[in-house]
């Protein structure tokens, strides 16, 4: 039985349960005064309820004006048209007795890919007129027009079927209508309960040798495994190959013993279409089934087509991340049950044109797939089963000689085994590279305009909103000022600052830090030295062909991007994407520089990865900011150099002319110590560089590596892999970042805190960020707490706020300065950068990753305090 052949037919109902599946247009068809809308209630939420009396309502504010009904019923069509978009079951309770007003109704579940249902009251016309009789509404309805709706429900009644209702139940009488249950069914499609793991197998086209040499690489005794997995099959099991009865009968036994799921491939469509007496011809493999056959039992050939029969055109398993068909399918089918659908999973969808071999040209419709589910997929032979945008196809042309391919989910891991012979000749070969080539469709405006909401898997943040403005910021930074995407994985969050002190002479202390961490039920915390530079991330690969495996970057082959220099092999960026160097020949140098520390310290068989993604801090701090440095922070200490000796100068001349000036000399010479203060603290933030003389890089993050985020990997294990990679850095690059633990509940440990700050910020320092040592941590709520609070240097804040910031009327007013925004700001932001390291460790496609980059992007442009 298929997905859209669901129980059909007039059924009377004796006190039985009404099974309604959960997503279906419910048409309640009965005359007026028939209890439609007392049945609705009883039976139905709700909000699931549609009734054409409140639509008419609604425009006319008269539930009884029929002159209101055609606009009634447009409102009620659009209603039910969104619901049922949104995957919504939805129940119509109008009388619906009329032919023409059922068909617009059956063309809109159609429309959105839903089973149209029928439940018929069937009532008595005296009980009707009776009903409406009591009600003051209707007291005057005349009895005419419940005679002509019983006649038209009574001549509709045989029809319905025909008009295209997949299930049609007819409750006769009073008593049937109220002793009728209704029992919520699942979609045959709906398997999201069923978890896994799986080993979806590709096309197998009669190779049965194949099949089982595949079965038993995967670990499968007799058709079943050991370890409780189970296998899906994505269809086109018979034709073209030697054996189809045997494929058959190692299926059929698998899915009939629970040990397997099977999805219809347009060939056993064809097939089974032949074993029940249809006119198919028999081309493109059929002829050879049909003659293996002949020598197969009328009994299995009667089980073959039970089993052809009964498969379903797609299933959405694993809670909804996985969906499984022959032919993919798009987001907007899945789930759904209709005759297009079936189609599409069968067929796919071509472009009406056919190319040189004269067979249709399939229309690319991975590549325009954004959908939040894996679509795993066959039908098309590929040389090599490959990602593109979370949909991949397993079709490796077993039966053309190529392999038989599985992919083992959740681990998303490719078994394969290679074909023993070529058994059919391809009437069009094999291409030479899997649809969307490396690296897929670029990244489109749709992915990120206007609005979005981002769902992440962190509770308490698990949808981030994306203001329109915001998103169209960020679009400007990305599209002209940003690396290539491909290369941009990942967007640090902003860092909250400390609680404002309230420390004689201080604006940030680190105290604060301490006791809110305390609050938060964290124990042990982790200061690190704050460098004197710029936030970067660096995204270094082993080689060139390993960014080009990975991140689809440089050539497409080993022998091109040999020809081209090798290609790149990584990134270097600011917190807002940019690249730190203009030449992309100074970023190589850096990235090969750390690339040779991570092989000399054996990190690369450590981790088990090709590539490394780190945090940084690059140094000085003149590398980015030296534009800024010379006209904004620069200018101001020169500017007051320049005004403050001739103003001294004077007040001076005239103290000694006996002009009482003395408070306002004494204030310009308050004034000249600030400023000089100002330039010297400026001033040890950068110093000259020639090429990377000079250039310090200083991780304190391994962010990521391949197949693994390590965002949660405590700070002290993240510390001691990063100390052994500077300590194998034979270039002088890589510096180390100091660090201090401490005990939020130890008072003396605390104070070695403030006291290690305050000594590093007294030698001109920057300050220091403190962590929880356990780095992504939650409040015993299970709220996340901050990453990471910033406490920076008394003097070094004389840059931020100005050289007079620390006269005590400035810093009272500072003292007021609004946090909470930039805080709830780090948090979004932060969560945002766990979701992309997370998509990138799982192979998602890359504008899933970059869904996650982009909104932390868009969040750096909402309007907060720069200064925090």
């Amino acid at each position: 039985m298929s997905d859209t052949t669901v129980e059909t037919g007039v059924r009377k109902s004796e006190g039985r349960t009404l099974p309604v599946t959960d997503l279906s247009l419910v048409v309640l068809i009965g005359a007026s005064g028939s209890g439609k809308s007392t049945f609705a209630r009883k039976h139905f939420k709700p909000t699931e309820i549609i009734s054409s009396d409140f639509c008419r309502g609604l425009v006319s504010d008269d539930e009884n004006d029929q002159s209101a009904t055609k606009d009634a019923f447009d409102v009620l069509h659009y209603i039910a048209g969104k619901r049922l978009a949104a995957g919504r079951r939805t129940v119509v309770d109008a009388t619906s007795v009329q032919s023409e007003s059922r068909k617009q109704l059956i063309d809109l579940a159609r429309k959105h890919d839903v089973l149209p249902i029928a439940i018929v009251l069937d009532v008595p016309e005296e009980v009707c007129a009776e009903r409406n009789a009591a009600r003051t509404d209707r007291a005057d309805m005349p009895r005419r027009v419940i005679q002509r709706h019983t006649r038209e429900l009574r001549r509709s009644l045989r029809h319905l079927e025909r008009e295209g209702f997949r299930k049609v139940h007819v409750l006769r009488g009073v008593a049937d209508v109220e002793n009728a249950t209704i029992v919520t069914e699942k979609r045959y499609n709906d398997l999201t309960h069923l978890t896994g793991p799986f080993d979806i197998i590709g096309d197998i086209h009669g190779c049965a040798h194949e099949l089982e040499a595949l079965l038993g690489k995967l670990g499968y005794v007799d058709g079943v495994h050991p370890e409780g997995r189970t296998a899906v099959f994505v269809g086109d099991l018979v034709d073209r190959g030697p054996d189809s009865p045997g494929v058959l009968r190692r299926v059929m036994s698998m899915v009939g013993s629970g040990n397997a799921l099977c999805v219809p491939g347009n060939h056993e469509n064809k097939y089974g279409r032949y074993l029940k007496g249809r006119n198919v011809q028999h081309t493109h493999g059929l002829a050879e089934t049909i003659e293996q056959m002949e020598g197969e039992s009328e009994e299995f050939k009667k089980q073959v087509r039970e089993f052809i029969d009964g498969l379903v055109s797609h299933y959405v398993l694993d809670g909804g991340k996985l969906v499984v068909c022959h032919a993919g399918l798009p987001e907007k089918y899945h789930g759904r049950t209709s005759g297009r659908v079936r189609s599409h999973a069968l067929y796919g969808d071509t472009t009406g044109e056919t190319d040189e071999f004269g067979l249709p040209v399939r229309y690319p419709w991975a590549e325009d797939y954004r959908g939040r589910a894996a679509v795993v997929y066959g039908h098309t032979p590929v040389p090599q089963a490959t990602w593109l945008n979370n949909t991949i196809c397993l079709d490796t042309g077993a039966v053309f000689g190529g392999k038989l391919t599985a992919l083992r989910w959740p681990e998303r891991e490719l078994v394969d085994v290679p074909a023993e012979q070529v058994w059919y000749e391809p009437t069009r070969p094999l291409a030479s590279e899997a649809p969307g080539g490396h690296e897929g469709r670029p990244l489109a405006l749709t992915d990120v305009h206007g609005r979005r909401i981002v769902e992440t898997r962190y509770d308490g943040q698990a949808r981030v909103s994306i203001r329109e403005e915001n998103a169209a910021a960020a679009l400007e930074v990305m599209s002209r000022f940003a690396v290539d995407p491909r290369l941009l994985p990942y967007l640090p969050p902003t860092m909250a600052p400390t609680a404002t002190s309230h420390v004689e002479g201080y604006l940030e202390h680190p105290a604060e830090a301490f006791a809110q961490y305390k609050e938060d039920g964290v124990a042990r915390v982790v200061c690190e030295e704050k460098h004197m530079g710029s936030r970067a991330v660096a995204l270094v690969c082993r080689d060139a062909d390993a960014a080009r495996r990975r991140f689809g970057v440089g050539g497409t082959s080993r022998s091109s991007a040999a020809e081209s220099g090798g290609g790149p092999t990584g990134s270097l960026y600011t917190r807002t994407g940019r690249p730190f160097f203009d030449d992309e020949a100074r970023t190589e140098l850096v990235l090969g520089r750390v690339r040779e520390a991570m092989t000399a310290a054996g990190l690369w068989e450590e981790l088990d990865t090709d590539w490394v993604l780190l945090d940084a801090e690059l140094m000085p701090w003149s590398l980015k900011a030296s534009g800024l440095l010379r006209t904004q922070y620069a200018a101001v200490g020169a500017a007051s150099g320049a005004v403050f000796p001739g103003a001294l100068a004077a007040l001076e001349g005239a103290a000694a002319r006996g002009v009482d000036v003395g408070g306002l000399l004494d204030k310009q010479r308050e004034r000249a110590a600030d400023a000089a203060a100002f330039t010297e603290a400026y001033r040890r933030y950068c110093w000259p560089t020639e090429g990377l003389d000079g250039v310090r890089l200083a991780p304190f993050q391994i962010l990521a590596v391949q197949g693994r985020s390590l965002a949660a990997l405590p700070h002290d294990e993240q510390l001691a892999l990063l100390d052994r990679l500077v300590e194998f850095d034979a270039s002088g690059l890589l510096q180390t970042t100091r660090r201090l633990f401490v005990d939020t509940g130890d008072e003396d440990s605390v104070r070695a805190g403030v006291d290690w700050w305050l000594e590093m910020t007294g030698r001109g320092g920057e300050g220091m960020v403190v962590k929880p040592v356990g780095a992504v941590v939650r409040t015993e709520q299970g709220r996340l707490v901050q990453p990471g609070i910033k406490c920076r240097g008394r003097e070094y804040l004389r840059i931020i706020y100005g050289p007079e910031y620390t006269r005590p009327d400035n810093l009272a007013r500072l003292r007021g300065r609004f946090l909470n925004h930039k805080r709830s700001l780090a948090i979004r932001e932060y969560v945002l950068g766990l979701e992309a390291l997370d998509r990138l460790a799982e192979g998602e496609p890359l504008w899933r990753v970059h869904e996650a980059v982009f909104g932390v992007l868009a969040l750096e442009s909402e309007p907060v305090d720069p200064r925090l």
